[in-house]
């Protein structure tokens, strides 16, 4: 089974173990790491990913509470785009990760990815995300440091 490594001071994820190589740059939370609902933090440690949405939705679908509403119209802004891999977190100091709603999803912002400009999740291009997506089966862990 494939697992993701997230490296925060790079802002990078590696796939290892799949089925090709892949590395994206990222985007991570603004406000650095932590734990508590509603900081805007990215937490680190163990995960495993717990749900997948956005098989077969079109590159640009946005998504609102995990479902899809459309495509994006550049007008919108920052929004969840393409697909979306929720984290279940495995750790005592991460156990609410999925009641956080920490995901990681597309984004059209790819001019801020590389730098920390999330609201907690982890974003990538979303022709990146379709292809860490598709590779990416329920389950794979995943590890934020």
């Amino acid at each position: 089974m494939p697992e993701i490594r997230i490296n925060l001071a790079e802002q990078r994820l590696t796939l290892h173990g799949g089925s090709r190589p892949f590395s994206a740059v990222i985007s991570s939370g603004a406000a650095g790491i932590g734990f508590t609902p509603g900081s805007g933090c990215t937490p680190t440690g163990r995960f495993r990913i717990c749900s997948r949405h956005g098989i077969g939705a079109p590159l640009r679908t946005v998504f609102r509470a995990r479902l899809p509403i459309g495509l994006y119209e550049h007008q919108q802004g920052d929004c969840i785009l393409s697909r979306i891999l929720c984290l279940d977190g495995l750790d005592a100091e991460n156990a609410n990760t999925r009641d956080r709603y920490i995901y990681i999803h597309g984004t059209p912002d790819t001019e801020h990815l590389g730098s920390p400009v999330s609201a907690g999740c982890i974003r990538l291009a979303p022709e990146d995300m379709v292809q860490l997506f598709e590779m990416t089966p329920l389950g794979t862990l995943v590890f934020i440091s």
